[in-house]
């Protein structure tokens, strides 16, 4: 389906999404695997290039994730980056040692223009730094390209085997010029053309439902939230009353979700999915009951919709597909993708029981990034309001409620962040952060109210503002709003009696609490 590509080979580097996002951003599609992937498997997917992540660890120490030497033999573009360049100076025969000084965070870079990977950057730009080690000696047939005052090689190129080699991180926002650096290495360097476009994505995915569904029924997984809107459009499109959308009402949603959700896509809105509401919450309360563990607590609600989902398959007679939301960030984090650790398993993919009874499992927006969801949404004809709606995971509340799960904590939280959205609402800033909401800690600490001793819950904000939500920053509320969401919650939402603004970063933590 995809004339071009472009993989990024992981070392187990944080960046690894954004690496692939950002090459995507390019117009030229690109996937994830692991540095260990055969060789062989390499050629056979006939990649325009390849893209070398960073990673943690030496390249010269034993033991550290490397390459074959045969790979740079391939004939195929290689791009190294920051650890990925140092493995690429290490295999071929350059030197690779701790650094004397250590360069983290925004640094001044000096270019060579001529360079194929620089053209059209200026000779002095701005790039994102953070290594330990440095090359010290470049690999014969390389020629430096770049450097900065402390790192001489912060990029090296061998333009007659189409290698190159940068120090920094161009996919990261704080490199000015980074897209434009990729670019270069896609266009110039990969001669890609740039057939990744959302258009033609959708038409593709139309046909290509229609060719694996046949006749067969399908089941859509609808929660209502835009990446399981879209696969149900995108479907109702391919196949039509063939589809029968299922939205279960885990009892995790956010206030009056529930309704909301029917009133667009059940009998009365505006699209025909054949929509059946499944109110199941005492179900999956008494499954999560005295569960704490975020794991354990996201398998446990994969397994608790699957096997609902085939109760009312069973119930609407021979169901052949089941269709899920399922998006790239979701496969990676999972740890199906690339080389980095499970991060958490996302109730769609590892936490997915090992047998379902259907046919086949169809994900058509698998190999998408959030926004690239969202212009697929648009490309649908689905209202601007549905596609750029607060993201809300699959697990719902359930892994923003730290520890055990009870009806009356998701009470407390829905009322909580109900409030908290409310007012950001109010003071005109939902549309300035990309994601907000309240959670509910597993603290409870001693307050007053009305003269009375209390030993309520405490409540954590959460906003953060991203382009990609694989990298977040925390927003900056006025602290006006924050204590008028502070008083609303403590005056009107019983069992609470302290709120709490996390000022986390994405990384080290993660949008989600759990």
């Amino acid at each position: 389906m995809h004339k071009e590509l472009v993989i990024v080979l992981d070392f187990g580097g944080q960046y690894n999404q954004l690496v692939a996002r950002r090459v995507r951003e390019c117009n030229v599609y690109c996937e994830i695997y692991s540095y260990k992937t055969d060789l062989a498997k390499i050629q056979e997917m006939r990649p325009k290039g390849i893209i070398l992540t960073g990673g943690p660890n030496s390249c010269y120490e034993e033991g550290a994730p490397a390459c074959d030497k045969a790979l740079f033999k391939m004939g195929i573009p290689i791009l190294g980056l920051c650890y990925g360049a140092q493995v690429m100076m290490h295999v071929l025969g350059g030197t690779v040692e701790k650094a004397p000084v250590r360069e983290y965070g925004k640094t001044n870079v000096h270019v060579n223009p001529l360079s194929a990977l620089f053209s059209d950057v200026p000779e002095d730009t701005v790039c994102w730094m953070s290594h330990f080690d440095y090359i010290s000696k470049t690999a014969p047939g390389f020629d430096v390209c770049a450097h900065t005052s402390e790192c001489p090689v912060a990029a090296a190129e061998n333009p007659s085997e189409k290698l190159y080699a940068i120090q920094f991180h161009p996919e990261v926002l704080h490199t000015q010029y980074g897209t434009k650096m990729l670019s270069n290495f896609v266009y110039n360097v990969c001669g890609c053309s740039g057939d990744w476009r959302m258009d033609a994505y959708v038409e593709q995915q139309i046909e290509a439902l229609r060719d694996k569904i046949g006749s067969g029924r399908v089941l859509c997984a609808l929660s209502g939230g835009v990446d399981s809107s879209v696969a149900a459009v995108l479907l109702s499109k391919a196949i039509g009353s063939q589809l029968t959308c299922v939205f279960v009402d885990h009892g995790l949603l956010r206030k009056n979700e529930g309704d909301e959700v029917e009133a667009v896509f059940g009998p009365d809105g505006d699209y025909d999915l054949n929509f059946i509401r499944v109110n199941a919450q005492e179900r999956f309360y008494e499954k999560l009951s005295g569960v704490e563990e975020p794991e354990a607590k996201r398998k446990i609600i994969g397994e608790e919709f699957i096997r609902v989902f085939e109760q009312e398959a069973k119930k609407i007679g021979k169901v052949d597909f089941l269709v899920q939301g399922t998006i790239y960030p979701d496969v990676v984090e999972s740890g199906l993708g690339g080389e980095s650790a499970v991060i958490k398993s996302h109730h769609n993919v590892g936490g997915l029981p090992d047998t379902v009874d259907f046919k086949e499992i169809i994900e058509p927006l698998r190999d998408l990034f959030k926004d690239e969801v969202r212009k697929v949404g648009l490309e649908l004809g689905i209202p601007e309001y549905l596609v750029f709606r607060q993201p809300f995971p699959g697990p719902g509340l359930g892994i923003r409620i730290i520890g055990e799960i009870n009806a009356e904590k998701v009470r407390i939280v829905q009322d909580a962040d109900a409030i908290y959205r409310e007012e950001i609402a109010k003071a005109g800033l939902d549309k300035a952060i990309n994601q907000y909401f309240a959670a509910l800690t597993n603290m409870r600490s001693v307050g007053v109210m009305g003269d009375e001793r209390t030993y309520d819950y405490a409540v954590a904000l959460r906003a953060v503002k991203t382009i990609d939500f694989m990298t977040a920053e925390s927003a900056e509320i006025p602290f006006s709003v924050l204590q008028t969401v502070m008083t609303r919650i403590i005056n009107e939402v019983r069992g609470v009696n302290r709120v709490l603004y996390d000022l986390t970063s994405k990384p080290p933590g993660t949008i989600e609490f759990e």
